[in-house]
């Protein structure tokens, strides 16, 4: 397994010239230029990353990263932290709501257990615990730097398995209850804005309960005082190993060249802490959808990407992810049609 030096130092940058050929196939097909908008420039930016405008996704895999978070006992969330391991457990079985919407895009979940609170080991469950759950962050950090970068390492690692198994792309999710209001507080350590203007209700929460949420993530920050420089010191100080994880993979996508499917609000924050830590490697990032959360749209600003999806989505688990590879299989399913301007014979379009 790689250490997390020699993740950040190993990330070289898209392969531009894969990418030029795709839009350049693309322009060929017989449709007015550009037409089909971002599903152009997602297998565009997908042939950046393999290295090749000879597109497959036939191998999908989503990655779901579980985590506890010791913020629940701020009264933060509708529900208690025990929902997290029965939601993992779901995952495992097939039952979960994403599994059901994975199978529809043909893809496989994997369900990953980062730190879930005294989860014991579960068949269909990746056991990559780095610590019992995280410390509540209104009391203090997270969990320590060496916890937060041993995170990040089994994150990328697991891009580095998949692609040996034969993944050709990765879709994110997650599963953490109280997992929003860490999200909130690194979004607004990282962008500089005030945790009103980045939070919103999660799962579903009272006004007292959205009050109580707010006033946690301002003590959290007020009390550590992360260093926005540093996205480490803001993952270890007031986020979870759901994100850390989440981040690592994200980098793993750009070292070992696959792409890798940014979900809504949680692994958006972890994309975004990923580009901090190493500007560039959000190149082998795609977006799928924007997050109802207040700051989705924040973080993909952020990220210089645009969403395929507004669907008003919040679920979690990686949903909008998996919602999104239909559409790529779409993108697919023109772009390797061989209908061209010649062979349906009619002039082809040139840019005005």
């Amino acid at each position: 397994m790689k250490s997390f030096s020699e993740i950040l130092k190993q990330i070289t940058g898209p392969n531009q010239a894969a990418g030029a050929a795709c839009l350049a196939r693309w322009d060929g097909l017989a449709k007015p230029l550009g037409s089909l908008g971002l599903l152009e420039t997602s297998l565009a930016r997908i042939a950046a990353v393999t290295g090749s405008p000879e597109i497959t996704l036939d191998q999908r895999t989503l990655l779901v990263l579980c985590a506890d978070n010791g913020v629940v006992a701020q009264g933060v969330t509708q529900c208690g932290s025990s929902v997290t391991a029965s939601v993992a457990r779901a995952l495992a079985a097939g039952e979960s709501t994403v599994c059901h919407m994975a199978r529809c895009a043909r893809c496989r979940v994997i369900p990953v257990d980062m730190g879930m609170a005294d989860f014991p080991p579960t068949p269909g469950v990746s056991d990559r615990r780095v610590r019992n759950g995280t410390a509540d962050i209104t009391q203090g950090p997270a969990m320590t730097r060496a916890e937060c970068v041993r995170a990040i390492e089994l994150g990328a690692e697991l891009v580095r398995e998949c692609r040996e198994d034969g993944a050709s792309i990765i879709a994110t999710g997650e599963m953490g209850i109280g997992n929003t209001t860490t999200s909130s507080a690194l979004t607004s350590v990282l962008l500089g804005k005030s945790p009103a203007e980045v939070t919103g209700r999660g799962a579903g929460l009272s006004d007292a309960g959205f009050a109580r949420k707010t006033a946690a993530i301002e003590r959290a920050i007020k009390r550590s005082c992360p260093d926005p420089s540093d996205p480490v010191d803001v993952i270890s100080k007031v986020g979870g190993l759901d994100i850390a994880g989440l981040c690592g993979v994200f980098l793993g996508g750009a070292l070992y060249r696959v792409p890798v499917v940014i979900d809504g609000f949680i692994s958006g924050a972890a994309a975004l802490c990923a580009a901090r830590l190493r500007p560039g490697a959000e190149f082998a990032m795609l977006p799928s959808h924007v997050s109802a959360e207040p700051a989705g749209g924040l973080m993909l600003e952020a990220l210089g990407l645009s969403p395929l999806i507004s669907a008003g989505m919040r679920l979690g688990e990686g949903s909008g992810a998996a919602a999104v590879l239909p559409l790529l299989d779409m993108a697919l399913a023109v772009y390797h049609s061989g209908q061209t301007f010649g062979r349906l014979g009619i002039d082809a379009y040139v840019p005005q």
